[in-house]
């Protein structure tokens, strides 16, 4: 899978995800750090790439409709430390089935997983 991780997610999953076998690479390697949300999302979407991140912003599936975009997982943990998300991103890559996962737009917590599917 093509992903782009967002500013906010740790350095070292890009590297944790590369080795399960994805095509991986971050805002910050693109320069584009800091920079209003409607261009990261864009860079992600010209990309083709799948969008990891924990900003709020993207907390609203009516604005990225299912479907309409390559794939959106928002990453809320009560605790959201670099390992504790690394450890569970990473888990939740080994354990689901990433087939389906373009076009949905999908919320990931300690305590569950939520997924919208295209329709």
């Amino acid at each position: 899978m093509k992903i782009k991780l967002d500013e906010n997610m740790p350095a070292g999953l890009a590297g944790v995800l590369s080795r399960l076998g994805h095509d991986v690479d971050t805002i910050p390697q693109e320069k584009l750090s800091g920079r209003k949300d409607p261009l990261v999302w864009e860079a992600a979407q010209k990309a083709g790439r799948f969008f990891i991140t924990q900003d709020l912003d993207f907390s609203d599936a009516r604005a990225f409709l299912p479907g309409t975009h390559h794939g959106l997982l928002l990453v809320r943990l009560r605790e959201p430390g670099r390992k504790a998300i690394t450890a569970y991103v990473k888990s939740f890559f080994e354990t689901e089935n990433i087939e389906d996962w373009p076009g949905c737009f999908m919320i990931l917590t300690e305590h569950k997983f939520r997924i919208r599917r295209p329709k």
